[in-house]
């Protein structure tokens, strides 16, 4: 079974940094765009940053300049680092793992991030 997993997720005061972890067991992985989306309170699940084997990475303009994506090709882990924390930052953040030979997507359970003073 597929399994992609997110993890970090948490409530923090504006200003301050999060850091969410997803690990697969996709293989081989890098055949696979890693992304990160997010879906707040009654909106739409929306692109925040994703990632190519390659390291060619693609921000929100909304996070751009304060999030960094990053994936470790060995521990099959896409990492997003999440700095300067804006209330409007707040949502469930998704995983995923995007096949380019197939193109199907493979997502995870979703993490809660809260910012909030």
């Amino acid at each position: 079974q597929v399994q992609v997993v997110e993890s970090g997720g948490g409530l923090v005061q504006p200003g301050e940094s999060l850091e969410l972890s997803c690990t697969t067991s996709l293989t081989p992985f890098a055949l696979y765009i890693m992304g990160w989306y997010r879906q707040g309170p009654g909106n739409q699940r929306d692109l925040v940053a994703r990632i190519t084997d390659g390291g060619g990475a693609t921000y929100a303009d909304s996070v751009r300049g304060r999030f960094t994506i990053s994936r470790d090709h060995a521990k099959h882990t896409v990492y997003l680092r999440m700095n300067s924390l804006k209330p409007e930052d707040t949502a469930v953040y998704y995983c995923n793992a995007h096949a380019m030979t197939t193109r199907e997507d493979f997502w995870g359970q979703g993490t809660q991030v809260t910012v909030s003073s």
